[in-house]
């Protein structure tokens, strides 16, 4: 039974062997290529693009819609033709592309960022 890191929330800890550990460590490298030099489209837009492209990375925001609805604060990641969220944690630092700023996550949210 693998364990769970607990700053990224990456599996680990299989034993040699053990049953259904590639869909664990599928799990862990989509993660790391959702979080891992996070930089996202947009964190306003409350609906899903109609036309995403695969990788596509957003911060939904409080008022999300559709498949979004209910996921306000997460990272939404364009991924085998359908949505995954990851929750960010305080610390991790993202470029928001529209508004040209990199932004920390903290306790209360996303900072506003600063012009880079």
């Amino acid at each position: 039974m693998p364990m769970t890191d607990p700053n990224l929330g990456l599996s680990y800890g299989w034993t040699q062997g053990e049953h259904n550990w590639n869909g664990g460590m599928d799990a862990n490298l989509k993660r790391l290529g959702a979080i891992l030099g996070l930089s996202v489209k947009d964190r306003d837009l409350a609906a899903p693009p109609v036309s995403p492209t695969e990788g596509d990375r957003y911060l939904i925001p409080a008022a999300g819609t559709g498949a979004w609805a209910g996921k306000a604060g997460q990272i939404a990641v364009r991924i085998g033709a359908s949505w995954e969220y990851h929750s960010p944690r305080p610390g991790w630092l993202c470029f928001i592309e529209d508004e040209n700023v990199l932004a920390v996550c903290k306790s209360t949210g996303w900072s506003p960022g600063l012009p880079v």
